[in-house]
């Protein structure tokens, strides 16, 4: 058989001891009413309990005139980790009353009672374990397992209100001693199981509640922590707006200032024409000194006015194609709209439709570089018509020797050069008029690409809003599904602390059928005093040698006497121990009888 830790039976058996009494003091509380004074005995003992909880494994400490072992200065480190216990600890140091460390403790812990915050105290101390181990023991109750399990169950306490008054008892002298009586079951406790289970119901709902409450303020701490979150990003955001802002203001301007410059090439252009129109007049009166150049000019100007008919038609085509294409885009605007009502289903049509859009104002943007082109095209011509009058200038010199030949035929010429004056303006005004609509026709090109820009700005703008509400959709299903996997964490714990309290009330029924039996064993040794009443002890004159061993007692070899047959032992031999879970050490036996045996010096107070 293998031999168990003395100090683990301890714990257990201390263990054991705080769960009887405080549950016992739960269910008397319960059906005596909740408020308890300081002469109610469950509540004594759970006092007593909890000193010699408090007192196990504790470290001896040297003092100026003896040694000193008391729990008051692990006690006193709450005050440091704690900043609540301040007060408790603050009042147990004023009472006058108390003079002994010990009295001070138990005026702690009751005043900590009162307060409904004892588990909170020692759980802080249970924590903090390199603070404690300058106190006790590493075998100490405290130090180990069975000190958590403890300031769990003290939680249940805080059911019961106690009305204690610390200031005039006389903490310092009480002696703890553990009454097993209260603790042994009887008819009436096994009569009132139900009742036991409705307490208990009643407390697992109370604790229940207290949990629930818990996780709410956890809840609600993270709550406040997202509103902080958002409203930074919120800020952020007003920033990148009035970035935005800003941005827009610019190309406000840049816009501006490319419209001036447009205004200033029309100027340029229509300064050119103009001084074109000077030139051909200044033609025109030299077409009039010379008659024979009038038919090639003739012929030329049929030509320009051939090409130039083929390109007024190119640019009627054009117009109708451009006419055509606004009445499409006119369309798909429309079914656009028509669309932007439809949600996520229709967000791949609305991109082919911006695609689209995009290609026709990529067309509209080269087709503006084709007139751009063509009005290159015109300058080139008239750079050529310049280098002609050059030409012409030349042939000047020719016609002036050929002027005195064509007087006769000028006044014949001179009818036809009227008329070909009169062609003339009027296709200078056709011309003019022309340009004019092309130049409406620009304009209403630009407002239309105003207007498509806009659509377009508000399109992805209805997208932004579609991809933040998105986004926000997922963030709350993430939460869901972070608060299912915290509800089954919570379920699996819920199971664990089930199968733990089963296994704790198993451990209390051993301990109470084992406590019958001592109790039985008890009633054995008390009817074995009865008979033996009539025996007489040995005088302590007479006992000056051991009955065993038959040497004389000394200071190293102590008497010990038997209570049942009166003989008396030295400590040698009354090697035989028997553990009791009432005292903390193992005590000696008789080796005839089996009695507890006493000191000689003790038998006077029996």
């Amino acid at each position: 058989m293998a031999v168990k830790d003395p100090t683990a039976v301890e714990r257990a058996n201390l263990l054991n001891m705080a769960k009887l009494s405080i549950k016992g003091l739960i269910e008397s509380a319960l059906s005596f009413g909740r408020t308890l004074d300081s002469d109610y005995p469950p509540l004594q003992q759970f006092f007593v309990v909890m000193e010699h909880c408090l007192k196990h494994g504790l470290k001896v400490r040297k003092s100026f005139l003896s040694y000193n072992k008391t729990i008051w200065g692990p006690l006193e480190l709450v005050e440091k980790l704690y900043p609540e216990a301040e007060e408790i600890a603050a009042s147990v140091r004023d009472l006058p009353g108390l003079k002994t460390p010990l009295g001070r403790a138990r005026a702690w812990l009751r005043l900590a009672l009162m307060q409904k915050k004892m588990a909170d105290y020692l759980r802080c101390l249970i924590i903090q374990r390199d603070l404690l181990s300058e106190f006790y023991e590493y075998h100490a109750l405290m130090m180990e397992e069975e000190g958590a399990v403890i300031v769990g169950l003290l939680v249940g306490l805080n059911v019961i209100d106690a009305n204690l008054c610390v200031k005039g008892e006389d903490l310092d002298s009480q002696v703890g001693v553990i009454d097993f009586s209260m603790y042994l079951k009887s008819d009436d406790d096994i009569g009132g199981k139900e009742r036991n289970v409705q307490i208990a119901a009643i407390l697992d709902q109370k604790n229940y509640v207290e949990e629930l409450n818990r996780q709410l303020n956890s809840t609600v701490n993270s709550l406040h922590a997202r509103v902080d979150s958002l409203e930074k990003s919120n800020t952020k955001l007003i920033e990148e707006l009035a970035i935005a802002k800003n941005n827009i203001i610019k190309l406000q301007e840049e816009n501006h200032q490319l419209r001036s410059e447009n205004t200033l090439i029309l100027m340029k252009t229509q300064h050119h024409l103009e001084v074109t129109k000077v030139d051909v007049e200044a033609e025109l009166q030299t077409y009039k000194h010379s008659r024979q150049g009038l038919d090639e000019m003739y012929n030329e100007a049929r030509r320009q006015l051939r090409e130039e008919s083929q390109l007024r038609q190119d640019m009627e085509n054009e117009l109708m194609v451009q006419v055509s294409m606004k009445h499409e885009i006119e369309l798909a605007m429309k079914l656009l709209e028509k669309d932007i009502h439809e949600k996520q289903d229709t967000l791949i049509g609305l991109r082919q439709q911006l695609d689209e859009v995009k290609a026709i104002n990529m067309e509209m943007y080269q087709k503006l570089q084709v007139t751009e082109d063509a009005m290159k095209e015109k300058n080139e011509i008239i750079s050529r018509l310049e280098d002609k009058t050059n030409q012409i200038n030349a042939t000047m010199k020719q016609l002036e020797q050929r002027l005195q030949q064509a007087e006769k035929a000028q006044m014949e010429a001179e009818n036809e050069d009227e008329k070909l004056q009169e062609e003339y303006v009027n296709k200078s005004e056709r011309l003019q008029n022309e340009f004019s609509q092309k130049e409406k026709q620009l304009l209403q090109l630009e407002t239309d690409l105003k207007i498509e820009k806009e659509w377009r700005q508000t399109l992805e703008d209805d997208l932004q809003k579609e991809k933040e509400t998105i986004s926000q959709l997922r963030i709350e299903t993430q939460e869901i599904i972070n608060l299912k996997k915290e509800f089954l964490k919570l379920q699996e714990k819920n199971k664990q602390l089930k199968r733990i309290c089963q296994d704790q009330e198993a451990a209390l029924q051993e301990l109470a059928s084992k406590l019958s039996e001592s109790k039985l064993k008890i009633e054995d040794i008390k009817e074995a005093n009865k008979a033996l009443q009539g025996q007489v002890w040995l005088k302590d004159k007479e006992a000056t040698h051991c009955k065993l061993c038959e040497k004389e007692f000394s200071l190293s070899k102590r008497k010990h006497h038997c209570r049942n047959c009166g003989e008396i032992f030295c400590n040698a031999c009354s090697d035989n121990e028997l553990p009791l879970p009432s005292s903390p050490k193992p005590v000696r036996v008789c080796d005839s009888c089996h009695a507890i045996l006493i000191q000689r010096y003790c038998v006077s107070h029996k």
